[in-house]
């Protein structure tokens, strides 16, 4: 998707990944990803998993939308200081940073502090020409990681992305270069995924654990 699109979305509201609450595969992640360590987030938005997140550790997130970023710390009643950093603008507040800017012309200095990733809805985000883009551009930035990734599998020819359906083949080829693994499985058939409703023969949720 190119980056009006997504922009476009924050302008009119369009939010419908937003859920209101932190994701319940993202609390129920293994206790020893759940760590004290600083995280990463691509493509974050103004999601309450960060706060959930800076419960346990310093976040780091990335975000095109300059929306998002600003809404986040106004409706967490957060007090965020600004500063343009090149390309970025950086919002900070607490133990949150978030980068303002194109997630592909990050540095690896921007997330130099973290040794964890939090990938809620990005990868998922992303057309299939993308992704692979976007695995190089994560494994760039931080050449050692401990991912925590969430996906969704349903009928590709039932429904158009985003968000796309990205099954576990896809998964394990595009980070063919790490050790992958398998850790729940949510079935949401019927119930939709965050504000959206899918008429779709099936729907899967899945969250990995993936390092290199």
């Amino acid at each position: 998707m190119q980056q009006d699109f997504w922009l476009q979305c924050w302008q009119q509201n369009q939010l419908g990944w937003q859920q209101d609450e932190a994701h319940p595969l993202l609390r129920s992640a293994p206790s020893d990803w759940l760590n004290a360590s600083p995280v990463f987030v691509p493509l974050c938005g103004k999601s309450p998993d960060l706060l959930f997140l800076a419960q346990q550790a310093p976040v780091v997130g990335a975000e095109l939308s300059e929306i998002a970023c600003r809404d986040f710390f106004t409706e967490n009643q957060l007090q965020a200081t600004r500063a343009e950093a090149g390309e970025f603008v950086c919002y900070s507040a607490a133990e949150i940073k978030l980068w303002q800017g194109d997630f592909f012309a990050m540095q690896s200095a921007q997330v130099a502090e973290c040794r964890r990733i939090y990938d809620r809805a990005a990868l998922i985000a992303l057309p299939a020409p993308m992704r692979r883009d976007y695995v190089n551009q994560l494994r760039a930035l931080m050449p050692t990681a401990d991912l925590l990734l969430l996906s969704l599998e349903y009928p590709v020819g039932e429904k158009n992305g985003p968000p796309f359906s990205v099954p576990a083949e896809e998964i394990t080829r595009l980070f063919g270069f790490a050790e992958v693994t398998l850790l729940q499985q949510r079935d949401l058939t019927g119930q939709g995924f965050a504000r959206r409703r899918f008429d779709t023969t099936y729907l899967t949720e899945t969250s990995w654990r993936i390092r290199w």
